[in-house]
């Protein structure tokens, strides 16, 4: 009952974006959402984006976690523990369809966001700008896709149940990370106070992550497989909005390392 309540809230975040569905007139910097959408941004900007995008917590965290799960048997133990107890979803079949109808209430979030971002005034540009924006994101999900794929038969990792192949990374988790990601950044762009803002980036973050368990639990998947997803897509999402989106960057923060002779030492740069 738990998880179909979280579902309905969901439905109800749905809701409350369509209802700025006109997405009428502009963001901060006076232009609209997909207005400034390119297929050439230039090297300069890419470079930049793929900083950021590689920097930010959402993306270097999990993956991360993917790596310390490599620890020991941790990985292993985890996923059959998980299979085994379902301590969330109550059972590996309710945890595998569960995957599916969170991940899809993902992409329906994302897109109810980007309707509901501002895109100007006027009917031509709005249909435009909407047709640029969503162009841009949309072809970014057909890359990650590939990217997946690529990497589920590079990797050929056998999932947990010790039959199938293409466990890592986990096509749910990273789809659902894209999702998200499009999503919050698309909400930036309204004016909504930072609090409401800041509500919804957290609810969407928990979405990612309680599609991303379910794939666990389902018995689907490694919890390092669902971790490089959430990384995957997540990159994937910051990078093309900052790149093709002409969408700065948000403030984050960046973990440098800084070796020298003796050893090495780790700088925080927060950027506002």
């Amino acid at each position: 009952m738990a998880m179909e309540g979280r579902s309905c809230s969901y439905l109800l975040f749905i809701l409350v974006l369509a209802a700025g569905v006109a997405g009428c007139g502009t963001m901060q910097n006076g232009r609209g959402w997909g207005q400034d959408a390119t297929l050439s941004p230039g090297w300069a900007r890419l470079g930049r984006a793929a900083l950021d995008a590689a920097s930010t917590p959402e993306t270097w965290g999990p993956a991360a976690g993917a790596l310390a799960f490599q620890a020991g048997r941790a990985d292993r133990k985890t996923a059959e523990w998980a299979a085994r107890e379902t301590p969330v979803y109550g059972s590996r079949e309710r945890a595998d369809r569960m995957s599916y109808e969170l991940r899809d209430a993902a992409g329906a979030i994302w897109v109810a966001s980007g309707i509901a971002a501002p895109s100007g005034d006027a009917p031509g540009e709005w249909a435009v700008a909407k047709a640029e924006g969503f162009g841009v994101q949309t072809g970014a999900g057909i890359l990650m896709r590939e990217a997946v794929g690529y990497l589920k038969t590079e990797t050929d990792r056998t999932r947990p149940n010790g039959v199938d192949k293409g466990s890592f990374p986990s096509a749910h988790a990273s789809g659902a990370a894209l999702y998200t990601t499009f999503a919050s950044r698309n909400i930036e762009t309204m004016s909504w106070p930072s609090g409401a803002t800041l509500a919804s980036e957290a609810s969407l973050g928990a979405l990612t992550v309680v599609t991303a368990w379910a794939r666990v639990e389902a018995g689907q998947h490694y919890p390092s497989d669902v971790l490089g997803g959430i990384a995957l897509g997540h990159f994937f999402g910051s990078f093309f909005t900052e790149a093709f989106m002409g969408v700065d960057s948000r403030d984050h923060a960046l973990l440098l390392f800084e070796p020298f002779r003796e050893g090495a030492v780790a700088l925080l740069r927060l950027t506002f």
